[in-house]
């Protein structure tokens, strides 16, 4: 059973990625795209690229963290009555467990508590290897229109 309020599509999340004004958002600054719809779990993928990396040339914590948001706020906003609430990060906590210096990353964001005033998603980032490199936790504040 889907745990999506409505149905959701890949081209409705790269219509998101143009964001209010249609001029781009972060995610497509970062080459962050989301990338499979499950029934309980959503999955975005983002390059490790020099533009990506820290001085010591691998990927920055930020962008792990950047990544890790998108795909959780994307999933939270998703189980919910849009026309009624909208979802914002309220907390976000990372570990950083390997380095990545190139490929692929890809975030699974999956839900560990959906309520009615906050919802919290536990995020793996793995690199092309499918080696675990971050584990994340978000809590998304569900907000009335």
């Amino acid at each position: 059973m889907s745990i999506w309020f409505s149905p959701i599509s890949l081209e409705l999340c790269k219509s998101l990625d143009e964001g209010a004004t249609g001029k781009g958002t972060l995610m497509k600054t970062l080459g962050i795209e989301i990338s499979e719809i499950g029934d309980d779990y959503l999955v975005a993928t983002m390059p490790a690229t020099p533009q990506h990396h820290n001085p010591m040339g691998i990927v920055h914590g930020g962008a792990n963290v950047v990544l890790a948001e998108t795909v959780a706020s994307y999933a939270a906003n998703f189980v919910v009555d849009t026309e009624r609430f909208y979802c914002v990060g309220q907390e976000i906590n990372a570990n950083h467990l390997k380095a990545s210096r190139n490929g692929i990353l890809r975030a699974v964001a999956k839900p560990i508590h959906l309520g009615k005033r906050s919802s919290v998603w536990e995020v793996r980032i793995t690199n092309s290897k499918n080696e675990l490199c971050c584990i994340s936790r978000m809590t998304a504040a569900v907000v009335s229109r």
